[in-house]
């Protein structure tokens, strides 16, 4: 494989700059908001679902290129969507602070000691929307250039990553709806943006369109 195959995917490198907006977001500030409901209440908390929860990151990252090997267009269309959402995120963040609050967790079972690696490491904040959720219904929109084997484990397993937002309570329903409600938008706007942006390219510039003009007067 041509390694300019693989050039596209340094553009990955835009997710973990745009993430460190969400670290210097991510603490508590004045009117921080709870959106919890009574069926967030009686959601139940299931610690295997740390599990996809974790491999979040990877996930985005492979998916994101295996579409790069079927279709570079839509390579390109998923990834500047899901750097639009996480710009919108940030926006949500920082002017609407959100907390979820977190269940005491036994100190006892691997998938307990995952959940509290989670909640080491993310402060209950940035809540709304789920980051998580709205870059997993991105992967649902962009696996669709995608082989029908393949895409099969790639819905299983943004679907379980949604799921898990909610069974470990790092989010509750408003979040997860909002991240589904973002993730067309964004993906949308960047079709449009591609399109300009391949419009563009092919318009001849001012001086071939003069060039052009005079060779017609020549003859």
């Amino acid at each position: 494989m041509p390694s300019r195959t693989y050039k596209p995917l340094l553009w990955l490198l835009a997710i973990p700059l745009l993430n460190l907006l969400y670290a210097l977001q991510n603490h508590s500030s004045t009117g921080v908001q709870s959106l919890v409901t009574e069926v967030d209440r009686n959601t139940p908390f299931i610690p295997a679902f740390s599990v996809p929860y974790l491999l979040w990151y990877p996930f985005l990252f492979i998916v994101l290129t295996l579409i790069l090997l079927r279709d570079k267009r839509q390579y390109y269309r998923t990834l500047l969507s899901l750097c639009l959402g996480l710009l919108v995120s940030n926006l949500i963040f920082l002017m609407f602070q959100t907390t979820v609050p977190r269940p005491e967790v036994p100190a006892m079972g691997t998938f307990n000691r995952l959940v509290s690696l989670v909640y080491a490491n993310d402060e209950p904040y940035n809540c709304f929307p789920s980051i998580h959720v709205m870059t997993s219904t991105l992967m649902l929109f962009g696996s669709a250039a995608l082989r029908w084997q393949v895409r099969i484990p790639v819905v299983v397993f943004a679907l379980s990553i949604i799921a898990s937002t909610l069974f470990i309570k790092q989010h509750v329903i408003a979040d997860v709806l909002a991240g589904i409600l973002i993730a067309p938008l964004v993906y949308w706007a960047a079709d449009l943006l591609l399109e300009k942006l391949s419009s563009r390219k092919k318009a001849p510039s001012p001086n071939a369109r003069e060039v052009s003009r005079r060779h017609a007067i020549d003859e």
